[in-house]
Protein backbone atom coordinates (compact mmCIF):
# COMPACT_ATOMS: atom_id res chain seq x y z
CA UNK A 1 0.00 0.00 0.00
CA UNK A 2 1.40 3.42 -1.00
CA UNK A 3 1.98 6.04 1.71
CA UNK A 4 -0.80 8.62 1.96
CA UNK A 5 -0.28 11.92 0.16
CA UNK A 6 0.01 15.17 2.13
CA UNK A 7 -0.05 18.68 0.71
CA UNK A 8 1.50 21.48 2.77
CA UNK A 9 0.74 24.96 1.44
CA UNK A 10 3.28 27.63 2.30
CA UNK A 11 5.97 25.01 2.97
CA UNK A 12 8.95 26.60 1.27
CA UNK A 13 10.18 28.06 4.56
CA UNK A 14 9.54 28.49 8.26
CA UNK A 15 6.80 26.54 10.00
CA UNK A 16 5.43 25.07 6.77
CA UNK A 17 8.86 23.63 5.92
CA UNK A 18 9.03 21.96 9.33
CA UNK A 19 5.51 20.56 9.04
CA UNK A 20 6.48 19.04 5.69
CA UNK A 21 9.53 17.51 7.37
CA UNK A 22 7.39 16.03 10.15
CA UNK A 23 5.06 14.44 7.60
CA UNK A 24 8.02 12.96 5.73
CA UNK A 25 9.35 11.51 8.98
CA UNK A 26 5.95 9.83 9.38
CA UNK A 27 6.31 8.28 5.92
CA UNK A 28 3.82 10.39 3.99
CA UNK A 29 4.32 11.31 0.36
CA UNK A 30 4.65 15.09 0.58
CA UNK A 31 3.85 17.81 -1.91
CA UNK A 32 4.70 21.40 -1.06
CA UNK A 33 3.60 24.63 -2.67
CA UNK A 34 4.48 28.31 -2.43
CA UNK A 35 4.71 31.31 -4.74
CA UNK A 36 8.47 31.38 -5.34
CA UNK A 37 10.13 28.69 -7.48
CA UNK A 38 13.66 29.42 -6.24
CA UNK A 39 12.61 29.17 -2.64
CA UNK A 40 10.73 25.93 -3.31
CA UNK A 41 13.83 24.45 -4.92
CA UNK A 42 15.89 25.30 -1.83
CA UNK A 43 13.20 23.73 0.38
CA UNK A 44 13.25 20.50 -1.61
CA UNK A 45 17.00 20.32 -1.05
CA UNK A 46 16.60 20.85 2.70
CA UNK A 47 13.90 18.17 2.92
CA UNK A 48 15.69 15.64 0.70
CA UNK A 49 17.36 13.80 3.58
CA UNK A 50 13.93 12.98 5.02
CA UNK A 51 12.30 11.72 1.83
CA UNK A 52 11.18 12.59 -1.66
CA UNK A 53 9.19 15.81 -2.05
CA UNK A 54 7.33 17.26 -5.05
CA UNK A 55 7.11 21.03 -5.29
CA UNK A 56 4.48 23.11 -7.09
CA UNK A 57 4.42 26.84 -7.68
CA UNK A 58 1.10 28.27 -6.54
CA UNK A 59 -0.43 31.44 -5.14
CA UNK A 60 -3.05 30.02 -2.77
CA UNK A 61 -5.14 33.16 -3.23
CA UNK A 62 -5.60 32.33 -6.92
CA UNK A 63 -8.48 29.88 -7.36
CA UNK A 64 -7.43 28.63 -10.79
CA UNK A 65 -3.87 27.95 -9.60
CA UNK A 66 -5.14 26.07 -6.54
CA UNK A 67 -7.45 23.86 -8.60
CA UNK A 68 -4.65 23.19 -11.09
CA UNK A 69 -2.04 22.11 -8.53
CA UNK A 70 -4.48 19.85 -6.69
CA UNK A 71 -5.29 18.13 -9.99
CA UNK A 72 -1.56 17.89 -10.77
CA UNK A 73 -0.63 16.47 -7.35
CA UNK A 74 -3.36 13.83 -7.51
CA UNK A 75 -2.28 12.88 -11.04
CA UNK A 76 1.39 12.67 -9.97
CA UNK A 77 1.10 11.09 -6.51
CA UNK A 78 -2.46 9.97 -5.85
CA UNK A 79 -5.37 11.31 -3.81
CA UNK A 80 -4.57 13.94 -1.22
CA UNK A 81 -5.35 12.54 2.23
CA UNK A 82 -3.84 15.34 4.34
CA UNK A 83 -3.94 19.09 3.70
CA UNK A 84 -2.17 21.59 5.96
CA UNK A 85 -2.39 25.26 5.01
CA UNK A 86 0.31 27.43 6.53
CA UNK A 87 0.78 30.14 3.88
CA UNK A 88 0.68 33.58 5.42
CA UNK A 89 1.88 37.16 5.40
CA UNK A 90 2.61 39.35 8.42
CA UNK A 91 2.19 43.11 8.06
CA UNK A 92 3.18 45.18 11.09
CA UNK A 93 2.26 48.82 11.61
CA UNK A 94 -0.35 51.21 12.99
CA UNK A 95 -3.79 51.35 11.40
CA UNK A 96 -3.08 54.85 10.05
CA UNK A 97 -0.30 53.44 7.86
CA UNK A 98 -2.17 50.32 6.71
CA UNK A 99 -3.64 50.34 3.21
CA UNK A 100 -6.55 48.44 1.71
CA UNK A 101 -3.96 46.58 -0.36
CA UNK A 102 -2.50 45.21 2.87
CA UNK A 103 -5.95 43.84 3.74
CA UNK A 104 -6.33 42.42 0.21
CA UNK A 105 -3.07 40.49 0.47
CA UNK A 106 -3.75 39.22 4.00
CA UNK A 107 -7.28 38.04 3.22
CA UNK A 108 -6.32 36.52 -0.13
CA UNK A 109 -3.54 34.43 1.42
CA UNK A 110 -4.82 33.60 4.90
CA UNK A 111 -8.58 33.30 4.31
CA UNK A 112 -9.11 32.49 0.64
CA UNK A 113 -6.05 30.21 0.67
CA UNK A 114 -7.48 27.77 3.27
CA UNK A 115 -10.98 28.00 1.79
CA UNK A 116 -9.94 27.35 -1.80
CA UNK A 117 -7.54 24.55 -0.92
CA UNK A 118 -10.13 22.83 1.26
CA UNK A 119 -12.78 23.10 -1.45
CA UNK A 120 -10.37 21.60 -3.97
CA UNK A 121 -9.57 18.50 -1.87
CA UNK A 122 -12.89 17.97 -0.08
CA UNK A 123 -14.89 16.26 -2.86
CA UNK A 124 -12.36 13.43 -3.04
CA UNK A 125 -12.04 13.17 0.72
CA UNK A 126 -15.82 13.00 1.16
CA UNK A 127 -16.08 10.34 -1.53
CA UNK A 128 -13.38 8.22 0.13
CA UNK A 129 -14.81 8.84 3.60
CA UNK A 130 -11.51 9.95 5.09
CA UNK A 131 -9.18 12.95 5.15
CA UNK A 132 -7.42 15.43 7.39
CA UNK A 133 -7.47 19.21 6.91
CA UNK A 134 -5.40 21.51 9.10
CA UNK A 135 -5.53 25.31 9.03
CA UNK A 136 -2.74 27.14 10.81
CA UNK A 137 -4.38 30.24 12.27
CA UNK A 138 -2.96 32.23 15.19
CA UNK A 139 -3.64 33.59 18.64
CA UNK A 140 -4.01 36.76 16.57
CA UNK A 141 -7.15 35.15 15.14
CA UNK A 142 -8.81 34.98 18.56
CA UNK A 143 -7.33 38.00 20.37
CA UNK A 144 -6.58 40.92 18.04
CA UNK A 145 -3.08 42.29 18.75
CA UNK A 146 -2.27 45.95 18.10
CA UNK A 147 -0.38 46.96 14.94
CA UNK A 148 -1.38 43.72 13.18
CA UNK A 149 -4.85 44.61 11.93
CA UNK A 150 -4.83 43.02 8.42
CA UNK A 151 -3.25 39.88 9.89
CA UNK A 152 -5.81 39.65 12.70
CA UNK A 153 -8.70 40.28 10.31
CA UNK A 154 -7.66 37.41 8.04
CA UNK A 155 -6.81 35.05 10.89
CA UNK A 156 -10.11 35.67 12.71
CA UNK A 157 -11.89 34.71 9.49
CA UNK A 158 -9.69 31.63 9.06
CA UNK A 159 -10.54 30.47 12.59
CA UNK A 160 -14.26 30.85 11.87
CA UNK A 161 -13.92 28.93 8.62
CA UNK A 162 -11.89 26.09 10.12
CA UNK A 163 -14.11 25.69 13.19
CA UNK A 164 -17.28 25.87 11.11
CA UNK A 165 -15.89 23.32 8.67
CA UNK A 166 -15.11 20.97 11.55
CA UNK A 167 -18.76 21.02 12.59
CA UNK A 168 -19.99 20.62 9.01
CA UNK A 169 -17.79 17.54 8.50
CA UNK A 170 -18.96 15.71 11.62
CA UNK A 171 -19.60 12.05 10.86
CA UNK A 172 -18.05 12.11 7.37
CA UNK A 173 -14.64 10.63 8.27
CA UNK A 174 -13.03 13.93 7.23
CA UNK A 175 -11.79 16.29 9.95
CA UNK A 176 -10.84 19.95 10.16
CA UNK A 177 -8.27 21.05 12.74
CA UNK A 178 -7.86 24.67 13.79
CA UNK A 179 -4.28 25.37 14.88
CA UNK A 180 -3.84 28.31 17.28
CA UNK A 181 -0.15 29.02 17.79
CA UNK A 182 1.38 31.97 19.55
CA UNK A 183 4.73 33.41 18.58
CA UNK A 184 7.18 30.83 17.25
CA UNK A 185 10.87 31.07 16.49
CA UNK A 186 10.66 30.41 12.75
CA UNK A 187 12.66 33.45 11.61
CA UNK A 188 9.45 34.98 10.23
CA UNK A 189 10.38 38.42 11.58
CA UNK A 190 12.91 38.68 8.75
CA UNK A 191 10.15 38.16 6.17
CA UNK A 192 7.41 40.16 7.89
CA UNK A 193 6.48 43.48 6.27
CA UNK A 194 6.76 46.69 8.29
CA UNK A 195 5.02 49.99 7.66
CA UNK A 196 4.54 53.24 9.52
CA UNK A 197 7.73 53.92 11.48
CA UNK A 198 9.10 50.66 10.06
CA UNK A 199 12.39 50.53 11.93
CA UNK A 200 10.79 51.09 15.33
CA UNK A 201 8.07 48.56 14.49
CA UNK A 202 10.75 46.01 13.67
CA UNK A 203 12.57 46.84 16.92
CA UNK A 204 9.65 45.62 19.06
CA UNK A 205 8.25 42.86 16.85
CA UNK A 206 11.48 41.01 16.01
CA UNK A 207 12.55 40.41 19.65
CA UNK A 208 9.01 39.34 20.59
CA UNK A 209 9.16 36.69 17.83
CA UNK A 210 12.61 35.51 18.97
CA UNK A 211 12.86 35.48 22.77
CA UNK A 212 12.32 32.06 24.43
CA UNK A 213 9.90 33.29 27.11
CA UNK A 214 7.60 34.84 24.49
CA UNK A 215 8.05 32.40 21.59
CA UNK A 216 8.09 28.62 21.08
CA UNK A 217 10.68 26.52 19.29
CA UNK A 218 9.44 25.84 15.76
CA UNK A 219 10.41 22.16 15.58
CA UNK A 220 8.41 21.30 18.68
CA UNK A 221 5.49 23.35 17.37
CA UNK A 222 5.53 21.51 14.03
CA UNK A 223 5.49 18.11 15.73
CA UNK A 224 2.52 19.07 17.91
CA UNK A 225 0.64 20.44 14.92
CA UNK A 226 1.13 17.28 12.86
CA UNK A 227 0.12 15.13 15.84
CA UNK A 228 -3.11 17.07 16.21
CA UNK A 229 -4.02 17.19 12.53
CA UNK A 230 -3.39 13.48 11.94
CA UNK A 231 -5.40 12.63 15.06
CA UNK A 232 -8.30 14.71 13.73
CA UNK A 233 -8.47 16.96 16.79
CA UNK A 234 -10.75 20.00 16.40
CA UNK A 235 -8.17 22.33 18.00
CA UNK A 236 -4.43 22.44 18.57
CA UNK A 237 -3.29 25.20 20.90
CA UNK A 238 0.41 26.01 21.27
CA UNK A 239 2.43 27.93 23.89
CA UNK A 240 1.34 28.72 27.46
CA UNK A 241 0.78 32.38 26.54
CA UNK A 242 -1.74 31.29 23.93
CA UNK A 243 -3.76 29.32 26.49
CA UNK A 244 -3.60 32.18 29.00
CA UNK A 245 -4.63 34.74 26.39
CA UNK A 246 -7.60 32.66 25.25
CA UNK A 247 -8.85 32.20 28.80
CA UNK A 248 -8.50 35.85 29.78
CA UNK A 249 -10.20 37.01 26.59
CA UNK A 250 -12.98 34.49 27.07
CA UNK A 251 -13.63 35.59 30.64
CA UNK A 252 -13.17 39.33 30.18
CA UNK A 253 -13.27 40.34 26.50
CA UNK A 254 -13.85 44.07 27.10
CA UNK A 255 -11.02 44.23 29.63
CA UNK A 256 -8.73 42.43 27.19
CA UNK A 257 -9.52 44.88 24.40
CA UNK A 258 -8.90 47.86 26.70
CA UNK A 259 -5.58 46.37 27.83
CA UNK A 260 -4.49 45.88 24.22
CA UNK A 261 -5.48 49.49 23.59
CA UNK A 262 -3.01 50.55 26.29
CA UNK A 263 -0.33 48.42 24.61
CA UNK A 264 -1.12 50.13 21.31
CA UNK A 265 -0.50 53.53 22.89
CA UNK A 266 3.11 52.65 23.75
CA UNK A 267 3.88 51.25 20.31
CA UNK A 268 5.32 53.57 17.61
CA UNK A 269 3.04 56.27 16.23
CA UNK A 270 2.39 56.63 12.52
CA UNK A 271 4.85 59.01 10.82
CA UNK A 272 3.67 62.45 9.73
CA UNK A 273 3.95 61.65 6.01
CA UNK A 274 0.83 60.12 4.52
CA UNK A 275 2.37 57.27 2.53
CA UNK A 276 4.83 55.28 4.63
CA UNK A 277 6.79 52.66 2.69
CA UNK A 278 6.41 48.97 3.48
CA UNK A 279 9.72 47.15 3.90
CA UNK A 280 10.65 43.55 4.79
CA UNK A 281 12.16 42.74 8.15
CA UNK A 282 15.56 41.84 6.76
CA UNK A 283 15.90 45.30 5.22
CA UNK A 284 14.61 46.92 8.42
CA UNK A 285 17.26 45.08 10.46
CA UNK A 286 20.04 46.33 8.21
CA UNK A 287 18.77 49.92 8.26
CA UNK A 288 18.23 49.86 12.05
CA UNK A 289 21.73 48.45 12.66
CA UNK A 290 21.12 47.98 16.39
CA UNK A 291 23.40 45.72 18.39
CA UNK A 292 20.75 45.44 21.10
CA UNK A 293 18.06 44.26 18.68
CA UNK A 294 20.52 41.89 17.00
CA UNK A 295 21.25 40.35 20.39
CA UNK A 296 17.59 40.01 21.28
CA UNK A 297 16.79 38.40 17.92
CA UNK A 298 19.77 36.01 17.85
CA UNK A 299 17.64 32.86 18.22
CA UNK A 300 15.13 34.07 15.66
CA UNK A 301 17.88 34.91 13.18
CA UNK A 302 19.40 31.47 13.66
CA UNK A 303 15.98 29.98 12.88
CA UNK A 304 15.79 32.13 9.74
CA UNK A 305 19.05 30.62 8.49
CA UNK A 306 17.94 27.08 9.30
CA UNK A 307 14.43 27.31 7.92
CA UNK A 308 15.03 28.89 4.51
CA UNK A 309 13.83 32.40 5.38
CA UNK A 310 16.71 34.05 3.51
CA UNK A 311 16.18 32.81 -0.05
CA UNK A 312 13.61 33.46 -2.75
CA UNK A 313 10.59 35.75 -2.60
CA UNK A 314 7.14 35.69 -0.99
CA UNK A 315 5.73 32.40 0.25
Amino acid sequence: MNPSVALVAGASRGLGLLIARELLKREHQVAICARDAEELSAAVGILAEFGSVRSYVCDVGDRAQVEHIVESIEADLGPIEVLVTVAGVIQVGPAESVTLEHFDEAISTMLWGPVQLAWAVLPGMRERGRGRIGTVASIGGTVAPPHLLPYATAKFAAVGFSEGLSAELSGTGVTSTTVIPGLMRTGSHERALFTGDALREYAWFAPAASLPVLSMGAQRAAAKIVDGVLAGRPHVGLTPLTHVGLRIHGLAPSTTVRALGLVSRVLPDAPAEKSAPTIPGRAAAVALNSQVVRGLTALGSRAARRYNQRSGGPA
